[in-house]
């Protein structure tokens, strides 16, 4: 991992580039004083995984300082601060921030942190491993064999089916949804396999599995409403997930399921979160809990083609 340092105090900086390499973690690639030193161009050119940048700065602050860079940067975000306050974290998190530690720098939190966003960026990379690797398979298949199509099809909605009982939502409403965008998004990437970075969008899938559903003629509105009911039965599915795979993790934090499926599907903050909520004693509401659908789909569709073309 490559790591950049955004700090105006010199003690931090060094202390926490200290830290990632005593710790293995990878290379401190450079360090800036402020924000206003740094751009997306010269964070890409170095290769930087983790940004580490410190939110209160001179003259340009952190997120003023990811707000320039965010469209063409692609890393990760730590971001450092003495004050947290629930606006200012509301307003990192929109800006793609997950991460956050507060000063003074503790190292066991520091690490545990580091640590999480590291396992997260491995799996994403192994999610950008299968889909090429899925690409170079679904260029010998031939669009016009129907048959071939249909066993393939049937294989693919069997392997969704067996992963959405492993997530402990094949009876959910919007279990049936997320077999049909596993196999849209499987058609998706056949037609467009010649594409770089070719995963449709939510809006796509949702449009996709909704204009296939609706019996001519359809309006656009028709498609609208039905598209977004789609994805609200597919969000409460998502979160019955989460449920169910925090429940395993309370019951038995080595259960299989949860060892192999939580860090996937999940930010695994999101997962003890929700282990958390479970175990308080209220009868309240539950906190409303975010989640990344598009990972969650993402995640869905590469499982179901590995267990798929290893049948």
């Amino acid at each position: 991992m490559r790591f950049f340092i955004v700090d105006d105090d010199e003690a931090v900086r060094s202390s926490l580039a200290q830290l990632i390499e005593d710790e293995e973690l990878g290379i401190v690639a450079g360090e800036a004083e402020d924000g206003a030193e740094v751009t997306a161009s010269y964070l890409n050119d170095l290769h930087i995984d983790i940004l580490c940048i410190d939110l209160l700065m001179p003259e340009r602050d952190g997120l003023e300082t990811i707000r320039a860079i965010k469209d063409e940067f692609h890393g990760k975000y730590l971001m450092l601060s003495q004050v947290e306050t629930k606006e200012l974290i509301g307003q990192a998190y929109t800006l793609g921030v997950e991460y956050y530690v507060t000063k003074p720098i503790n190292r066991v939190e520091v690490l545990s942190v580091l640590h999480l966003m590291i396992e997260r960026l491995h799996l994403e990379h192994s999610i950008e491993n299968i889909q090429h690797s899925l690409k170079s398979v679904m260029q010998f298949q031939q669009r016009g064999q129907t048959t071939k199509t249909k066993q393939r099809g049937k294989s693919l909605a069997e392997a969704g089916q067996f992963l959405l009982a492993e997530l402990g939502i094949v009876g959910e409403k919007g279990s049936k949804d997320l077999l049909d965008m596993i196999l849209f998004t499987d058609q998706y990437l056949a037609v467009h396999a010649d594409q770089h970075d070719s995963f449709p969008s939510l809006k796509v899938i949702f449009t996709g599995i909704t204009e296939d559903k609706l019996n001519e003629p359809f309006t656009s509105a028709d498609i609208a409403r039905e598209a977004k009911a789609a994805e609200q039965r597919v969000r409460r599915a998502i979160n019955q997930s989460l449920k169910h795979i925090a429940s395993l993790g309370l019951t038995d934090f080595s259960h299989p399921t949860f060892e192999n499926y939580a860090s996937k599907f999940f930010d695994f903050t999101i997962v003890r979160k929700k282990m958390s909520e479970l175990t308080k004693e209220t009868s309240g509401r539950e906190e409303h809990t975010r989640i990344n659908v598009k990972k969650f789909v993402q995640v869905l569709y590469y499982e179901a083609k590995r267990i798929f073309m290893e049948d």
